[in-house]
């Protein structure tokens, strides 16, 4: 078979055009709460072609994909010098996740990575694997990247699965050079899910963890956590303690941890977070929402019962379905871009503002954890809107 290499390089390119330029339009109507968008705004196919092809003809004479992309998702974002840049998970044909960077001119749509990925400097303990990064804009004048590093867990050689999850931290001041710090020291076994709260609280660093005994589950542990620390450059954790706990027979009975760092609002902090609970098909992860004291951020002061964003549609099927996952959003001038990623395999935006998500917070009853006083609530809202009704007719 011949093939025109130089051709099909051109057709990559404007296939490749094609897709990072295409508009993204909100879906119609919606829950009131958040309008998703039409398409994925990073997918493996955003990958830059020269992070993928050899693009000389004469060494790759077929135009072969040379180092594939599977994902992208699970991506921390934040507003950049007017840019909405969001810092992705990438994950490559052979398992291996790296962290870059892709800018939008408005946050919805037009995606473009960077032209290289993060150089992430290693510790003394080398990571096989890193990912899920946290962004936050610290009053002390660095950004912070916090993210989950993966090793071997040396204690069980013969098991070829048995790893072992920490909070790796890195900081930098223009997203491109990067202090890898060392990594997070707690008294809990395993860490996930650590987010830098953006201001200090009594002169010191906050932090939100997830502490858990093994790799995957959580075990006696689980739990969002706080905890504080006097140096991010020698970080530890003394004393955690868990601000919202897992709940039997909820969203958020296997485990839950904390997305993105808060946005602070007027009514407190409003959070993002994650919930997992176990079905026949596997675990379900969705996301969901609460506010916490302005002044004790530990606090929590509203939380709304139920799911705020499941997988949808085409969202609940990649390479672990039946997922939505965030730990990026970002806040400008009042309206909320919320990244979230489907089934480990892409990301998405759904817009929201901050007036609308305090309100879906105050306002909607929290889970009162039977069936019976489900439909209470449900029977209440209703008795309430036949009065509405009657009076108006």
């Amino acid at each position: 078979m011949t093939v025109d290499a130089r051709k099909r390089l051109a057709d990559l390119r404007a296939d490749y055009e094609a897709l990072v330029t295409r508009p993204n339009a909100p879906q119609p109507l919606g829950n009131g709460i958040y309008q998703r968008y039409s398409n994925p705004v990073v997918t493996a196919a955003h990958a830059p072609l020269e992070w993928r092809y050899d693009l000389n003809p004469d060494s790759n004479p077929f135009m072969m994909e040379r180092m594939g992309i599977n994902a992208t998702f699970n991506a921390g974002a934040m507003l950049w010098q007017g840019k909405y840049v969001v810092v992705v998970r990438v994950e490559g044909d052979d398992r291996k996740s790296f962290f870059a960077i892709a800018e939008s001119p408005n946050g919805t749509d037009n995606f473009r990575f960077w032209p290289k990925p993060v150089v992430m400097p290693q510790t003394h303990e080398p990571d096989t694997n890193v990912y899920d990064m946290r962004l936050t804009a610290h009053v002390d004048g660095w950004v912070y990247g916090l993210f989950c590093t993966e090793r071997k867990d040396v204690t069980r050689p013969d098991d070829l699965s048995a790893a072992v999850a920490q909070c790796g931290i890195a900081r930098t001041k223009d997203l491109i050079a990067w202090d890898r710090l060392p990594d997070l020291v707690t008294h809990s076994g395993q860490q996930r899910n650590v987010v830098l709260h953006p201001e200090f609280v009594d002169g010191k660093y906050a932090l939100y963890t997830r502490p858990q005994d093994g790799f995957i589950s959580v075990g006696s542990g689980g739990g969002i956590g706080w905890g504080l620390c006097d140096d991010m450059t020698k970080a530890v954790i003394d004393r955690e303690v868990i601000v919202d706990n897992k709940i039997y027979h909820t969203i958020k009975e296997i485990k839950n941890g904390q997305g993105p760092a808060p946005v602070k609002t007027l009514d407190g902090w409003l959070h993002l977070a994650h919930g997992v609970r176990n079905t026949a098909a596997g675990l379900r992860y969705t996301l969901y929402l609460f506010m916490t004291d302005l002044n004790k951020p530990w606090i929590v002061t509203h939380a709304p019962g139920g799911h705020f964003i499941a997988p949808q549609g085409e969202e609940r099927v990649g390479d672990v379905s039946n997922v939505t996952f965030s730990n990026g959003w970002i806040e400008n001038n009042g309206k909320v871009f919320i990244y979230y990623a489907s089934s480990d395999t892409r990301l998405h935006v759904a817009t929201s503002t901050v007036a609308q998500l305090v309100d879906y917070c105050r306002n909607t009853p929290p889970d009162p954890l039977t069936s019976a006083a489900c439909v209470e609530q449900r029977l209440d809202l209703i008795t309430r809107n036949q009065a509405y009704l009657a009076g108006t007719s």
